[in-house]
């Protein structure tokens, strides 16, 4: 079993940057693959980006490749998530997950662990 706790997130105005990051205690880290979603008020939870557990492959929500950045350090137990050039859209609360079942994953439900999620608000 594997704890997560999300932080970074904040207030910023479009075009501006954050790094939200990920604490993870617990197992192993680098024995799951670990993912980013988001959710907006009144909108269901969507994939924003997956990386397998060495950090060698990525993947992202096509509409959001380019301007987001995952990637992790297993030897401080963290994930992150760098997003640049922030929209009014990206506003949600974001929330990291890990899984066992493989690292391609895009559906919340394959996913075993959740955090608590970090809110992101950004001013247009």
């Amino acid at each position: 079993q594997v704890s997560l706790v999300e932080s970074g997130g904040g207030f910023v105005q479009a075009g501006g940057s954050l790094r939200l990051s990920c604490a993870a205690s617990g197992r192993t880290f680098s024995s799951y693959a670990m993912g980013w979603f988001r959710q907006a008020p009144g909108k269901e939870r969507e994939f924003v980006a997956a990386i397998s557990r060495g950090g060698g492959s990525t993947y992202y929500a096509p509409s959001l490749k380019g301007r987001f950045a995952i990637s992790r350090d297993n030897a401080k137990n963290t994930l992150y998530l760098q997003m640049n050039s922030l929209q009014f859209e990206d506003t949600a609360v974001y929330y990291c997950a890990a899984t066992t079942k493989g690292w391609l994953l895009l559906d919340p439900p394959e996913y075993d662990y959740w955090g608590q999620g970090t809110q992101v608000t950004v001013s247009s």
